[in-house]
């Protein structure tokens, strides 16, 4: 099943991305996946890690969350970078994971970084080093509001 859904992703990618949809070029598109997919088996990377279709359901509800704590935190980082004063208190500081696969570790610490005014500067099997700009934002890290939500979309929560 995973092969199909991977075929289907790629193809739709493929197809978004043409723009043509007269017959014979939608035929190369999906002989293009099928392609790529037997590749891909091949080269054995169409696993659960190269292709994890069971974090679709998870990421309905994660991405528009983190998205929200982006737009917040750039917000935020904003009114810092703008106050007259530059009130940082650059910190750093040791969090640890709770996730259990390898790719909810890397979702969490990405999302650390992607975060405006957090940074993953260091992974030590399950503990991250986190740089702040400001010390409230490793306070919430610290409280563990991110990795319950990268648990949930993880799916062991």
């Amino acid at each position: 099943m995973r092969y199909f859904s991977l075929a289907g992703v790629l193809f739709a990618f493929w197809l978004a991305l043409s723009g043509h949809y007269k017959p014979m070029l939608v035929i190369a598109g999906a002989l293009a996946a099928v392609l790529c997919v037997l590749a891909a088996i091949r080269m054995r990377i169409a696993d659960k890690e190269g292709h994890p279709v069971e974090l679709v359901r998870g990421a309905i509800t994660y991405w528009p969350w983190l998205s929200w704590e982006i737009v917040k935190s750039g917000w935020a980082v904003t009114k810092v970078l703008l106050h007259p004063r530059l009130p940082i208190s650059p910190t750093m500081t040791a969090i640890r994971a709770s996730q259990k696969t390898t790719a909810g570790l890397a979702t969490y610490a990405n999302s650390i970084t992607l975060t405006p005014g957090t940074m993953t500067v260091g992974v030590s099997g399950g503990e991250f080093t986190i740089h702040a700009l400001v010390r409230d934002n490793a306070l919430d890290l610290e409280a563990g509001g991110m990795d319950r939500r990268v648990s949930q979309f993880e799916g062991t929560v």
